[in-house]
């Protein structure tokens, strides 16, 4: 595995164990009705019924679908990762942050087929070829069950950031992200751009 590879990985999660160990939908959805400590974990992966809307001709575990940018003082900004050739065109079209605004991302996906378990966005941000320092991130986004009729879509909010700020900041920075489970299997890697700019 390259640096870079490994750069898109997140943190090791030393100590960190399951506290039930892993099982087959099916096997979670058979789970003794009697056990009040089961019904509690089923509710917790979103066991709860409602027809499971997995697609048979996509294996896919987890389809993310967006990532959406919120800040005060314009409309939201929607990147479609679902559409055809979306992800390639993302590094191509730098999207703009006025410097000094708070915002917050968010991301919108889809599980299918199995119980997806401790689900991370990670993603490393450079200027000019040199990641910056603190420009790793990983964010835990948790772990889900397939969706169904009555959860077609999981959206997470991720922490509340701030932009920097100041003409020395001002430029385009790219940034390498990637969706991987804590089984390191990776769901969506893809590279992107912002501007940072002293107005929108």
């Amino acid at each position: 595995m390259s640096g870079h590879e490994e750069d898109l990985l997140p943190e090791n999660n030393s100590g960190y164990k399951l506290s039930q160990p892993k099982q087959s939908l099916a096997e979670y959805q058979k789970m003794d009705e009697g056990d009040e400590s089961l019904q509690r974990y089923k509710a917790s992966l979103g066991l709860t019924g409602g027809n499971d809307l997995s697609d048979p001709n996509d294996p896919r575990v987890c389809i993310i679908q967006s990532l959406t940018m919120e800040s005060l003082g314009r409309p939201p900004v929607v990147i479609d990762l679902s559409a055809p050739g979306s992800v390639d065109s993302l590094k191509k079209t730098p999207f703009k942050i006025k410097e000094g605004v708070t915002f917050t991302m968010s991301a919108q996906f889809k599980v299918q087929h199995e119980i997806l378990s401790g689900l991370h966005y990670v993603q490393v941000i450079k200027r000019k070829g040199i990641t910056l320092p603190g420009g790793k991130s990983d964010e835990m986004i948790g772990s889900y069950a397939p969706n169904t009729d009555k959860q077609p879509f999981y959206t997470k909010k991720f922490q509340e950031e701030t932009a920097p700020s100041g003409m020395l900041v001002r430029g385009t920075y790219h940034v390498a992200s990637s969706f991987v489970d804590d089984d390191k299997k990776t769901h969506l890697k893809f590279d992107w751009a912002f501007e940072i700019a002293k107005d929108w």
